[in-house]
């Protein structure tokens, strides 16, 4: 029975993953700052109310770890923090705001689950490809598309650094996906793929890509936006 750990599980795609992941057997623990009743009814998942931007939070997640679990299969980085606003209004709290969940949230998730990774982990982060070097960006997005880029460095980071430990990380730079965040950024934009299709891409990949990347980036986009 593995253990998976997933983000932003209130909504969209982090919802849909849990629940799959959840009615094929596996046990998932599910941190979103709202916990859907669907979620917290499953008898395979545990949810906890965690604010990925205060770093306080992430004690439950250490608590819960220690006295329930005993080792971490996967994680799924999937929360993510966006402002759409011109750059010239964009303060560094709206940079910090974003960066907290998207950079620092992954940074600090992963040094807690770290003693459970063992050899075969695999952590999985969600990204854009808006933070994909040359790839075609939009107006208002400094914040959200600089901080994608950020966790695609720090997770080539990390597959060098625990490669010899076994754990694999890799990036999904996702494209447009028919998401709550999709429409706060392109309001009216009607994208080709459902979260709930993207989760089910989501959950081959966490299972098996690790057998076959390592420390990669991979575009899984059929449109842009």
């Amino acid at each position: 029975m593995k253990n998976i750990i997933i983000t932003g599980t209130s909504r969209g795609i982090g919802y849909e993953l849990a629940l799959k992941f959840a009615n094929e057997g596996y046990q998932v623990l599910a941190l979103s700052r709202k916990t859907p009743q669907v979620l917290i009814d499953h008898a395979n998942i545990t949810c906890l109310s965690v604010d990925l931007s205060e770093m306080e939070d992430y004690k439950k997640v250490a608590d819960f770890l220690i006295n329930t679990w005993k080792n971490v299969d996967a994680i799924v980085h999937n929360a993510g923090a966006l402002v759409l606003k011109p750059f010239s209004e964009t303060t560094v709290d709206d940079f910090e705001k974003v960066y907290r969940v998207n950079v620092f949230g992954v940074a600090a998730l992963t040094q807690i689950c770290l003693p459970y990774l063992e050899k075969g982990s695999h952590v999985v982060t969600i990204s854009s490809m808006g933070g994909i070097q040359g790839s075609m960006k939009f107006a208002g997005l400094s914040a959200y598309s600089s901080s994608k880029g950020a966790v695609i460095t720090l997770s080539e980071l990390l597959s060098e650094e625990y490669k010899d430990k076994g754990i694999a990380f890799n990036v999904l730079a996702l494209g447009s996906v028919q998401t709550e965040m999709l429409a706060e950024a392109f309001p009216g934009y009607e994208a080709p793929l459902s979260a709930e299709e993207m989760a089910d891409y989501i959950y081959d990949f966490t299972l098996t890509g690790n057998r076959f990347y390592n420390g990669k980036v991979l575009q899984v986009s059929s449109s842009t936006p």
